[in-house]
């Protein structure tokens, strides 16, 4: 078993401003999808250029962050914040939920497409595979902060949290919907699919990996469990995005529609 080390949240403090790993993380996620969206888009046959990415990793950012945080305060911290509504403004203190920032990360991705003369369905196919970093440092962060742990249990590779052995949950979500996630979708990116088949795999495979992990991880105190003593909020979110992506999945498949991010891509095959 490995104890947990105790990691301070703040990297270094100048007067009254910190720098926090959480917010290091989120600016490494945002950065490496900016990065990866470049490497596409400069690919032969990609009718993404240079500004496109630019433009939309600076939509994806906005979205995910203002959405992270509507999010959380909708699904898990409404009561906090009619209690204390200066709380939803405190970003810096924690709170982001990926649902919340996936929902508003597909707004702002579709108002890129839109102001951009680009098809909806393109911009969030060729966008699919970024998010994965994000969410690796996301739940790395989440690591240092020391929140959102597993339950306890006994197997060997227990995080010990203040004298508890825990399921380090967090590093399984990083694992999962992190480094597996951008595996499974930058691979299945790496030539020309179906419209919308790209969409429809990232959100699959996130719900099912979100699921899975639901089953070891402790519910928010604030919510507990939602329905017969196992089924929590996270689950249910991640209900839609499982039959939504299934449904994307097969439909992209059966409709055929050639991508518009590649030159001359054909049947989409």
């Amino acid at each position: 078993m490995f104890i947990y080390p105790n990691i301070d949240p703040i990297i270094f403090s100048v007067g009254p401003l910190a720098v926090r790993w959480y917010g290091l993380m989120y600016v490494i996620g945002i950065l490496g999808g900016w990065f990866l969206a470049r490497r596409r888009a400069a690919l032969p046959g990609s009718t993404w250029t240079a500004l496109h990415v630019d433009d939309v990793a600076f939509f994806c950012a906005m979205g995910l962050i203002l959405g992270g945080r509507i999010g959380w305060v909708l699904f898990y911290g409404i009561e906090e914040v009619i209690h204390e509504p200066v709380r939803a403004l405190r970003i810096w203190e924690g709170g982001m939920s990926f649902h919340g920032g996936i929902i508003g990360g597909m707004i702002a991705v579709a108002w890129f497409a839109r102001t951009r003369g680009k098809r909806v369905a393109d911009a969030l196919d060729f966008v699919a595979p970024m998010p994965a970093l994000g969410l690796f440092t996301g739940r790395i962060a989440n690591f240092i902060n020391s929140e959102l742990w597993g339950k306890p249990t006994d197997v060997p590779w227990a995080v010990v949290v203040d004298g508890v052995p825990r399921h380090a949950s967090q590093l399984y979500e990083a694992f999962l919907e992190g480094i597996v996630l951008f595996f499974i979708v930058w691979t299945f990116t790496r030539k020309p699919r179906p419209q919308l088949a790209p969409t429809g795999l990232w959100l699959l495979c996130y719900g099912v990996f979100r699921f899975a992990v639901e089953f070891v991880r402790e519910p928010d105190t604030n919510r507990g469990y939602l329905m017969w003593g196992w089924v929590t909020e996270g689950q249910l979110l991640c209900l839609p995005m499982i039959l939504g992506g299934l449904y994307l999945f097969m439909r992209a498949y059966r409709l055929n529609r050639p991508s518009g991010n590649y030159l001359m891509s054909g049947s989409g095959r």
